[in-house]
């Protein structure tokens, strides 16, 4: 979620927005999408400015992505609940924490909850997709996101914009797609 800034209002906060989530936790998670769910709405602008997906995988998983262009704050976060363990991603401090349930070590007694901060070392994200592209370019190898990786995110961003149009068609609500 983030503060308004007039930039990009050409297309909506799915493909501005969004679509970088939908590539992030489909890398993650590894499976096919088996249910997609999104709601949006225009708020500043003709487009959707405001959009929620619930994406349920093949594997279990479900991803609850919220992408809104505004908010009072700039948040840029992604949290991860797994058995026994809890990891949260600031994108904006560059931070990671892990929270993992611990199991007690006499009987009887309540496990521990242990959350600790993880190691990474802070870049500039714009610097570092450019000079990861040169490398695989310069060194012929794999590029850390592939053509195929973006494609499956736009497709998705794609399919959750139906989703929105299709759901907003259905409570009489007009969106602008152009």
């Amino acid at each position: 979620m983030g503060i308004f800034t007039p930039r990009s209002l050409d297309i909506d906060v799915v493909m501005d927005l969004m679509v970088h989530e939908l590539d992030i936790i489909a890398s993650l998670v590894n499976s096919e999408v088996l249910k997609l769910e999104a709601v949006g709405i225009p708020i500043l602008t003709p487009k959707i400015d405001l959009a929620n997906a619930r994406l349920e995988f093949a594997n279990g998983c479900t991803a609850n992505i919220t992408a809104s262009r505004v908010a009072s704050e700039r948040l840029r976060k992604l949290r991860v609940f797994q058995p026994h363990e809890y990891y949260s991603l600031d994108y904006a401090e560059q931070q990671v924490a892990m929270c993992k349930l611990v199991p007690p070590r006499e009987p009887g007694k309540l496990p521990e909850i242990v959350a600790q901060a993880l190691a990474i070392t802070k870049r500039e994200p714009l610097l570092a997709e450019i000079e990861a592209f040169v490398e695989a370019v310069r060194t012929q190898s794999a590029p850390v996101v592939s053509g195929a990786d973006g494609r499956r995110a736009l497709v998705l961003a794609e399919d959750v914009l139906d989703k929105i149009k299709s759901h907003a068609q259905r409570a009489g609500i007009s969106l602008s797609f152009e």
